[in-house]
């Protein structure tokens, strides 16, 4: 199976362990892709049919709006021989939205979800990376007004959430962009019941004649 995926963004980065988990998964499965081309097209030199389609490569985007959180995954990525992938200090994804708008595969973001004064999840400091404002909302529903903008036709985006987060009025809010939504994992984590929605466009039904 070809890798489709062209661009991924994940918003937040931190420490650069999920991107970077996902960058690795996503280059074997292009070199595993690539080892099939290659039968193919050598069964398809004995005269029938031509190679499969090539495997494509995908560009990785990583912002964080802290510089630490940037530098600690420059260096998760170089522990892990990963190179190419772009470091953006920015409010989300605000910097690169004019250049990635509509092409993003795979975006991913683990927001800060905890549930505090609006005030701690718009000051600068170290509570800033758990702070998540009222309901910890405060900086999910920013990312969710730029979904729209950012994803590619055929995108999924992956949101890290909480129950105090109120993830079914949350994928409300993705159907009323015109996402379909849907919890694609519940997990425990320590005391923290972790539920991650799963975001894609919802095709565009054709014209009938």
């Amino acid at each position: 199976m070809p890798c489709v995926c062209r661009s991924c963004l994940e918003v937040g980065c931190g420490s650069g362990y999920v991107l970077c988990s996902v960058a690795l998964a996503l280059q074997h499965l292009v070199s595993q892709h690539s080892a099939s081309s290659l039968l193919t097209a050598a069964a398809a030199s004995n005269g029938k049919g031509g190679g499969g389609p090539a495997a494509v490569s995908c560009s990785f985007f990583a912002t964080d709006i802290n510089a630490a959180a940037l530098a600690a995954t420059s260096e998760t990525l170089a522990a892990h021989q990963m190179s190419g992938v772009e470091l953006v200090q920015t409010d989300l994804a605000t910097t690169l939205l004019p250049r990635l708008a509509g092409t993003v595969d795979l975006l991913l973001f683990n927001p800060p979800y905890v549930p505090t004064p609006d005030q701690e999840a718009l000051h600068d400091g170290l509570a800033r990376a758990w702070a998540g404002g009222h309901m910890g909302r405060v900086v999910i529903d920013r990312l969710l007004a730029q979904l729209p903008e950012l994803l590619a036709p055929t995108g999924h985006a992956f949101i890290v959430t909480v129950p105090d987060n109120d993830p079914q009025e949350i994928m409300g809010i993705l159907e009323g962009l015109g996402f379909s939504a849907s919890v694609a994992l519940t997990r425990a984590a320590d005391e923290e019941c972790l539920k991650i929605l799963h975001a894609q466009r919802r095709p565009v039904a054709a014209p009938v004649n």
